[in-house]
């Protein structure tokens, strides 16, 4: 699964931004989105934030959870005291979907009638079902989205309040990067 992380500020610009990967379940951590649409990353989280004014003054919370979805984009949002967005945009797994080599079905070296290719293909999709990037929607994927954006907020409030920062600038710290990448890799 890939990640795509922005910080945008009370003036609807960006102050920081992070692409990863999912680092669970034999993932590498780098972000695999295609070449021609990563572009669109920036372009899919701008556009979501005509959904985070809708949704945030119906709903208490700060956690808004799935807001959006492009295509096989989806946008989770979490909102700040002070009306920054966290806004991840993520992309599940193509192959939770899709034709798994060697497990069964047309054109596997395993005949699909067979019952071990049967319990063989039912045993990967109950793991690709229990994974996190295999259904965006689920109670598992959002509760590990909602810790992210915990950890990450509570790293914010404490760059945040570093007389050295000023409301709506650049986030460009190395280490708030760095504790980005741990919370990213420890619930993503």
């Amino acid at each position: 699964m890939s990640y795509y992380f922005s910080i945008v500020g009370t003036q609807d610009n960006p102050l920081f931004e992070y692409e990863f990967g999912t680092s669970k379940q034999s993932g590498d951590g780098q972000a695999h989105f295609a070449e021609q649409a990563r572009h669109l990353n920036q372009f899919v989280i701008h556009s979501s934030l005509d959904v985070v004014e809708e949704v945030q003054w119906g709903n208490g919370q700060m956690y808004l959870k799935c807001i959006d979805k492009f295509f096989n984009n989806y946008v989770s949002c979490f909102i700040t005291g002070s009306n920054a967005k966290f806004l991840l945009l993520h992309q599940p797994t193509a192959s939770a979907n899709s034709y798994t080599p060697g497990v069964g079905g047309a054109g596997g070296p395993m005949m699909s009638g067979s019952s071990t290719a049967a319990s063989a293909t039912a045993a990967a999709s109950s793991r690709a079902s229990t994974s996190i990037g295999a259904n965006p929607t689920s109670a598992a994927t959002e509760e590990a989205i909602k810790n992210f954006f915990n950890e990450v907020y509570e790293n914010w409030v404490k760059t945040a309040m570093s007389p050295f920062y000023k409301a709506n600038m650049e986030i460009r710290s190395p280490l708030f990067r760095a504790k980005v990448a741990a919370a990213g890799k420890k619930y993503l």
